[in-house]
């Protein structure tokens, strides 16, 4: 069943780093990428805790007892070899995790939408599509950062540090054991306060995705915005969702900051202190001069090392909250599937489509019966018109039969076969569709026309282009077919839009054909023309026409008058408005109307 998102999951509490498992998942199938950043960052992390070697060679060997011109020269040629290897490892370690980050991101977002495509319209209308947007991009940012920058910095300051730590007691066991007795107060606030860094890392993704869906959806109806003078009160509502996040974000990073002062503070010092007894051990003679050298930089390497764990686990954190998110994408299952076995639809196709005492409630929508008891049989080859007014179930009709739904009682068949039998690919693949609201997507005409029939040559194109009247204004474009339309067709005028449907339509050349008011949006003359191209194309097929205005369905071979989701008449138009029923009445309100 789809679900609701809310702002924090009950389950957000228990969230932790363990959620970043799906991102290994992912990065599993690169073992050799994998396997090549691991190598560089540990030939980083060694020649990093090379350098405070090189240093006490250096004091030992040439300064010591006077200097030794010999002992110095080699110890700097030591020193700068560990700097060459440092440079091409740190390289290759860049490289390496930036690709895998990169390429896991791809990954994940390919699965994602993979997944989204299959489920059905139900999820959508439940859940803002804008926001699920955001979680496409925001949070994959975010697992690209954890992948290509934030694990690497974990594993590298893991190795330093612990690496250091054991070079620490190589050099002075009684001062390495007196600094490690620190790391208990330091794990303690990263424990304690890490808890709440992870619930307000949640609470500021989900502040941040909701204005990216308040951008998204504002940006779309600018037209409305403007031609209603609500810029002010967009504005202002914008404002408000900006300083929610920031405030949001700011409980996140103060408490970050807490952690890091406070960590920082514990390192350092006790750093200072092994550091104080560590120079009297220098001044009786117990250790070199090298040796606190070394002593001096490897615990800073460590401090350093450990002290950006605490940044470190902090976006680990969101990453794995951002994680969790793309992961109750991913968890989502269609309500609409094929069958294991899916029954096969009969060839050749006839176009049959039948409804069987249907009932269906739309789940928004419980409480209401969008169809009820509803049972109706169009034969191979006929037009049927669907009339009413609004609110009595037209359209559901086309969304049972493209099983967008399936019904909550009752059988709809395709040429005999219940659809919950069949693959819905197979069912959808026999269906030509116009819709009322015209959908163009932002790409080229080329494509447009292509989404009836993707294997379609330019001849078939102009063809289904002719046939709609569309080729003209095709022709004309600065591009023809190449024309980018722009978003939603924001090149094209309503009726320019709403013909390159009916040419889609057209090349799908489907045995079943649903047109929702299709000639809603042309001009008197256009409307002729494409209405004959219809009439052509209805001739060889079922077709199903929802109409809302009465004088596009007078020549249908049978008219069903709807109100609250039942038959209430059946005829043709000239039966029908002689019989004083709903679709008299509509008849006489619409066509006085048109006379006046």
């Amino acid at each position: 069943m789809a679900r609701n998102y809310d702002p924090i999951p009950p389950r957000g509490e228990r969230r932790s780093i363990g959620e970043l498992r799906m991102i290994w998942g992912l990065a599993a199938h690169y073992p050799g990428r994998i396997a090549a950043a691991l190598g560089s960052l540990l030939v980083a992390s060694s020649a990093t805790l090379a350098i405070p070697y090189g240093f006490k060679r250096i004091i030992d060997r040439g300064f010591a007892a006077g200097g030794n011109p010999h002992g110095v020269d080699s110890s700097f040629r030591y020193l700068l070899m560990i700097v060459v290897v440092l440079a091409a490892a740190t390289a290759c370690r860049f490289y390496f995790v930036s690709w895998l980050g990169e390429r896991v991101v791809a990954d994940l977002r390919r699965k994602v939408q993979a997944n989204l495509l299959r489920l059905a319209p139900r999820f959508f209308e439940e859940n803002r599509p804008s926001e699920i947007a955001s979680r496409m991009t925001s949070d994959t940012a975010i697992i690209e950062q954890i992948v290509g920058s934030t694990v690497s910095m974990a594993l590298r300051n893991s190795f330093t540090g612990i690496g250091g730590v054991i070079y620490l007691f190589v050099l002075a066991p009684k001062l390495a054991a007196a600094l490690l007795l620190g790391i208990p107060l330091i794990m303690g606030p990263i424990l304690i306060l890490g808890r709440r860094v992870r619930g307000f890392s949640r609470s500021s993704q989900d502040k941040i995705a909701e204005v990216g869906a308040m951008v998204a959806e504002t940006l779309g109806a600018m037209k409305i915005v403007q031609a209603f003078n609500q810029e002010k009160r967009e504005e202002d509502r914008f404002g408000v969702a900006v300083e929610t996040a920031f405030a949001a974000g700011k409980r996140r990073f103060t408490i970050r900051a807490a952690m890091t002062a406070i960590v920082i503070g514990l390192i350092f010092g006790s750093i200072t202190m092994v550091l104080w007894e560590g120079a009297r051990s220098v001044t009786t003679g117990d250790i070199s001069g090298g040796t606190i050298a070394a002593f001096v930089l490897t615990g800073g390497f460590v401090a350093g090392a450990f002290g950006a764990l605490t940044e470190v686990y902090g976006d680990l954190l969101r990453g794995a909250g951002a994680a969790a998110r793309l992961g109750e994408l991913l968890a989502e299952k269609p309500e609409i599937a094929a069958p294991a076995k899916p029954q096969a639809l009969p060839i050749p196709p006839r176009g049959m489509l039948a409804f069987d005492h249907v009932e269906f409630r739309y789940p928004t929508r419980p409480e209401i019966a969008a169809l009820h008891d509803f049972s109706l049989t169009v034969s191979p080859g006929e037009t049927v018109a669907v009339v009413g007014p609004s609110g009595a179930g037209k359209s559901t009709l086309f969304q049972l039969a493209q099983r967008f739904y399936d019904p909550t009682a009752g059988t709809v068949r395709m040429d005999g076969v219940a659809l919950t039998q069949a693959d819905p690919a197979a069912v959808r693949q026999r269906i030509a569709v116009v819709p009322q609201e015209t959908v163009i997507f932002a790409a080229s005409a080329r494509d447009n026309l292509r989404y009836g029939r993707w294997d379609a040559d330019d001849a078939q194109l102009w063809a289904a282009a002719e046939t709609a009247n569309a080729a003209k204004f095709l022709q004309e474009l600065p591009q023809g077919l190449d024309t980018f339309l722009g978003e939603g067709g924001a090149r094209l005028s309503g009726g320019q839009r709403q013909r390159l449907a009916i040419a889609r339509a057209v090349l799908r050349d489907a045995p079943l054909l649903l047109l929702d008011e299709a000639t809603s949006a042309l001009d008197a003359e256009s409307e002729r023309l494409v209405q004959k191209a219809l009439e052509r194309l209805m001739t060889r097929r079922t077709t199903i026409v929802i109409a809302h205005r009465l004088a596009t369905v007078r020549a249908a071979d049978r008219i069903i008058v709807m109100d609250q989701g039942r038959i209430v008449e059946e005829g043709r138009h000239d039966e029908l408005v002689t019989r004083s029923g709903l679709y008299a009445r509509l008849a006489q309100l619409q066509f006085e109307g048109e006379a006046a």
